[in-house]
């Protein structure tokens, strides 16, 4: 499936990606004894009102915009929930992006926030460059650090965000996300439940990835901003 900037639709079919899914799996994950326990499945069990409401993003221009500190909440853009529907809903989809659509950042929010609260599955961020790949990681890591606190105590991670290497981010329940460069067999060496390809378009190898990624990923977010050869090819070819 393919997203655009003009192309924001709301696709409503049925999905294990659905809140009412995932409101069911929390109750597995979160052993519900009392009222507190109640109240974190609540705030986890939709990705984006996890994002704008119970975690903080860091804004590196918070200073020109007057801000008193770089964390703030993830904002509310009109396109936000339509994407994220049909992020959750669609096993592959396509997005084409411009600048300043904070759609990288959003579909990290995704991911991290899958990686959270479902254990045991692997996540890879793919970028054409390591050091690119790991800024996305960080950018998990930020969103986990700056979320409640009784959040962070129902999903701790596997040890001290100061003691995780960089491009890794490791729940103890098993689930990890980890960034990787552009290179056709970079995936090879994981067993990864979803992908998120950033900047496909300026990946040499981004088909090869792909190919190896389809086979074994249950989700995978193709996003890009425009630039000619496969992304743009996939793009037009997408529904």
């Amino acid at each position: 499936m393919k997203l655009s900037d003009n192309n924001q639709q709301n696709h409503m079919e049925s999905s294990p990606f659905t809140t009412q899914f995932r409101v069911a799996n929390l109750a597995q994950v979160i052993p519900s004894s009392d009222g507190s326990d109640k109240g974190v499945q609540e705030m986890v069990a939709d990705p984006l009102i996890w994002l704008q409401q119970h975690t903080r993003t860091r804004d590196s221009h918070w200073r020109e915009r007057g801000a008193r500190s770089p964390y703030r909440p993830f904002p509310h853009k009109p396109y936000f929930c339509s994407v994220m529907d049909s992020i959750r809903q669609q096993p592959i989809i396509f997005i084409e992006k411009s600048r300043n659509m904070m759609l990288s950042w959003l579909c990290v929010g995704f991911f991290t926030h899958a990686a959270m609260t479902t254990p045991g599955i692997e996540v890879l961020f793919q970028s054409q460059k390591e050091e690119k790949a790991f800024e996305l990681v960080e950018y998990a890591k930020t969103l986990y650090d700056h979320q409640r606190p009784e959040i962070k105590e129902t999903f701790p991670l596997a040890k001290n965000l100061k003691n995780t290497a960089a491009g890794e981010l490791l729940f103890a329940h098993g689930s990890r996300i980890f960034g990787i460069p552009g290179g056709g067999g970079q995936i090879r060496s994981y067993h990864p439940w979803g992908l998120l390809m950033d900047e496909a378009a300026f990946m040499p190898e981004a088909g090869e990835c792909y190919d190896h990624a389809v086979s074994v990923c249950q989700k995978i977010i193709v996003l890009s901003s425009a630039g000619p050869g496969w992304f743009a090819d996939m793009s037009a070819n997408a529904i």
